[in-house]
């Protein structure tokens, strides 16, 4: 890998504040969703979904729906029978149930009709006769009901994973600790809301013999392999074509039942078939945060320094496996990343429940252990007499840093994000000592850039990229990326701009056609701009390669002297020796012929080697802190957030104006997840879910939100830029909830901190109680005995400051 030591060349557009390249399209209206598609004899599919969360499915019968006057055709769970998932330890899943449904919303039928309405009409034909079984629908009714078993494989009962690691001795560090504390803190299901629902539309081309899928995905390369696996074709056959995506936030990474059954009557009738999900039905596809349940101890010093700490973390996954075998180990990861802690234990369970399964919603998996550790520090920092701000400078790791659990930290900006928000918020001289009603809460966090190992195993790239340029100087970059709104397109174009003195805006990108862009395994884990970046780096440096060759001969100028800018390649010591990038571009292939290169891009091999290392490293990681300012009504529970200080490690900001949103963006989901939003489950509510039930902030509840992007070299990272997706997510929602117990004086354990919780826990303070609401237990569960895992041998000296 080509690294990177470009911080102090007079940059071309990298950190300017330039528009989105899909920008105008967008706000025009021109940019084509998947349900704006439309191809000649086109079918509407629709799915009928089960009304009960667990139960044998007798029959399902057809016959009154094909009698409708325009259904087309029908299929149940026999015509797709074959298992999947993303994930090659969980293939659990079938497009339609095949012997039992395990939550309400389940797919037991699909069918396709000439238009929308006889499709839904024809859906309430079926008939679906059901034998009824027990649901369980919370995690520890799961445990303590391991029959009937909602899955027959997982260890026992209803446990579908299992994690238990050490790394030191726990129980030296205990020993040696002056204090320990231990806190219970639930954090509950949310869903990911996107403005535009999931939508499919599958093509059968009978004599080509080949599947085109255009879907709003965000992974098109696992979906590409699902359905060849799904529906029983070889992978050549099937092609995957994400349109533009109105919003994933990991909701629209799985292989969903719409896709594969949109294609399977496709096959049947050899037209095109669309299906999209209404908003009641992207409620059911879910994949949204697992409800987490966690247990903290940890042990410190009397000057704050940790000692030893110890997280459990029992995980409602709902119906299936989805993504949860590394959403579990997440929630234990990152704790060592932004602390030094000498002794760590993580053990966990992911159970299944009868709801619809979750999955990698924003963060995957890290937001709920964050928020428990972070509203657990707070709560130390005052048992010891300490400012919270403190506390954590006291344990901050630092940079060129090797953590407890064997992931490598190159760039650490989190010192400098804490003392950005700490002084802009005022926090020395108004923490504490605003009126009643009024409080400030501090959180800082971190996050991956990139996942270090890809879902199936190989020794092949994670990301590739092309790039060719024309004999016009049109420069082209194919990718499978695929652009969800976070900006990725613009971040490609602007990386490959840079190298060649354009504007993002000369870049074309042709993206997440599986047919046309090489490999990239997905826009998950905030891995697009390092990852795919640097393979579009190194395809930009080799065609600027060819270029300079071509200059230099024609112009008899030495190549070492040649730059690229401003649309032109030049003599740096006599600018008026050049061309303009599409002489250049001719020049070049005159002299070399087509103007094609690749570039492509491999993580840094995992230092870990126990079972489960797989899931935490990161070719680099980013770094958050931020203050919250509530106003909390101490008469009716209700807490607005008046003010946000955030500041991110960025490494460096290729567009401030996309990152400063992508920051804000963080905060809009943080505050719902902190004060409104759950997916909640009840056996007796029959009604489905909808967004009269399921709150989200609007503009009004939204407040100011002061960012700093923090910059650091980052030598593992084009131009040293990190992540900025899901990495600010993370602190904002602890910050809310210990803002309240400045605010209030009591404590939320759990969220969302809603009215009701808030004025419970003030009620139990006037009952002369401890002032909190929040779990009280865990549920009657066992862990392993926990595998020991040796601290590294390097580990005292990686762990001392810069």
């Amino acid at each position: 890998m080509r690294v990177l030591k470009e911080r102090e060349r007079v940059w071309n557009v990298v950190g300017q504040r330039l528009p989105r390249v899909d920008g105008w399209a967008k706000v025009s209206g021109r940019a084509q969703y998947t349900d704006d598609l439309s191809l000649p004899g086109m079918l509407f599919g629709k799915l009928v979904r089960s009304t009960h969360a667990h139960a044998k499915l007798v029959s399902v019968r057809l016959e009154r729906a094909l009698q409708l006057p325009g259904v087309v055709a029908a299929i149940t769970g026999r015509d797709v029978p074959v298992r999947y998932s993303v994930f090659p330890v969980g293939q659990d899943e079938t497009a339609l149930a095949v012997d039992k449904v395990r939550y309400v919303g389940e797919p037991v039928a699909a069918l396709a009709a000439v238009d929308p309405y006889t499709a839904e009409e024809a859906a309430r034909l079926v008939e679906v006769e059901y034998e009824p079984l027990p649901a369980r629908m919370d995690l520890e009714e799961a445990l303590r009901n391991p029959e009937p078993r909602i899955h027959e494989y997982g260890p026992f009962g209803n446990v579908h994973r299992l994690a238990s690691l050490e790394f030191g001795d726990v129980e030296v560090g205990f020993a040696e600790a002056d204090h320990v504390r231990e806190d219970l803190f639930f954090y509950e299901g949310s869903t990911h809301a996107p403005l535009e629902p999931h939508s499919a539309l599958a093509w059968w081309d009978p004599g080509a013999r080949k599947l085109t899928l255009w879907t709003s995905h965000q992974g098109p390369h696992y979906l590409h392999r699902g359905l060849a696996k799904a529906l029983g074709l070889e992978e050549h056959q099937v092609r995957v074509v994400v349109p533009a995506v109105g919003g994933g936030f990991g909701g629209k990474l799985d292989i969903f039942h719409h896709e594969v059954c949109a294609a399977k009557l496709s096959m049947l009738t050899g037209r095109p078939v669309k299906i999209t999900l209404t908003r009641e039905e992207v409620f059911y596809a879910h994949r949204g945060r697992h409800p987490e349940l966690l247990r903290i101890r940890t042990g410190v010093k009397r000057d704050g320094r940790i000692t030893a700490m110890h997280v459990e973390a029992y995980l409602d996954g709902g119906a299936y496996c989805s993504f949860g075998p590394a959403t579990m180990l997440y929630a234990g990861t990152q704790q060592p990343v932004t602390y030094r802690i000498p002794h760590y234990r993580f053990q966990a369970v992911r159970v299944f429940t009868n709801k619809p399964p979750c999955g990698p919603k924003r963060g995957h998996g890290t937001p709920q252990a964050r928020c428990a550790l972070e509203v657990h520090l707070d709560k130390l920092s005052e048992e010891l007499g300490l400012d919270p701000v403190e506390l954590r400078l006291r344990n901050l790791t630092g940079p060129n840093e090797l953590t407890v659990n064997w992931l490598e930290i190159t760039s650490n900006g989190l010192r400098a994000c804490i003392e950005k928000v700490v002084e802009a918020s005022g926090w020395h001289e108004r923490r504490g000592r605003l009126p009643y009603g009024r409080g400030l809460g501090f959180a800082c966090s971190a996050y991956l850039t990139g996942a270090g190992g890809s879902i199936y195993y190989s020794d092949m790239p994670h990301s590739e990229v092309h790039l060719r340029v024309d004999r016009s100087g049109g420069v082209t970059v194919y990718t499978m990326a695929t652009e969800i709104g976070q900006g990725s397109a613009t971040a490609v174009a602007t990386i490959v701009a840079e190298v060649l003195g354009l504007q993002p805006q000369d870049v074309s990108l042709v993206t997440s056609d599986t047919d046309l862009t090489p490999i990239d395994l997905g826009s998950y884990s905030s891995r697009v701009t390092l990852m795919v970046g640097n393979a579009a780096y190194e395809a930009a440096c080799r065609v600027r390669d060819l270029l300079f060759e071509a200059v230099a001969e024609r112009l008899q100028v030495p190549r070492s002297r040649l730059v690229a800018r401003s649309r032109r390649i030049f003599d740096e010591a006599n600018p008026q020796v050049g061309g303009s990038f599409a002489q250049a571009a001719q020049w070049a292939e005159a002299r070399f012929g087509c103007l094609a290169t690749s570039g492509s891009y491999r993580p840094p091999q995992k230092l870990g080697t126990y079972k489960g290392s797989g899931v935490g490293p990161s070719p680099a990681y980013t770094f958050s802190a931020c203050v919250a300012e509530v106003q909390a009504d101490p008469e009716t529970g209700e807490v607005k957030v008046e003010r946000v200080w955030v500041a991110h490690d960025i490494g460096r900001a290729l567009n401030p104006v996309l990152v400063e949103g992508q920051v804000e963006g963080s905060v809009h989901m943080a505050l719902g997840e902190a004060l409104m939003e759950e997916q909640a489950f009840r056996k007796e509510l029959h009604r489905g879910p909808s967004w009269l039930d399921y709150k989200v902030p609007t503009v009004y509840e939204m407040p100011e939100v002061i960012t700093f992007l923090v910059e650091t070299e980052e030598p593992r990272a084009p131009f040293s830029a990190k992540e900025v997706g899901q990495g600010p997510l993370l602190c904002v929602v602890p910050a809310i909830l210990n803002a309240i117990a400045d605010a209030l004086k009591v404590r939320v354990d759990e969220v969302p901190a809603t009215p009701e919780r808030v004025l419970k826990a003030l009620e139990e303070q006037r009952k002369g109680r401890t002032g909190r609401v929040g779990p009280t237990k865990v549920p009657p569960f066992s862990f392993p005995p926990p595998e020991r895992v040796p601290r590294p041998q390097s580990w005292e000296e990686a762990a001392q400051p810069a």
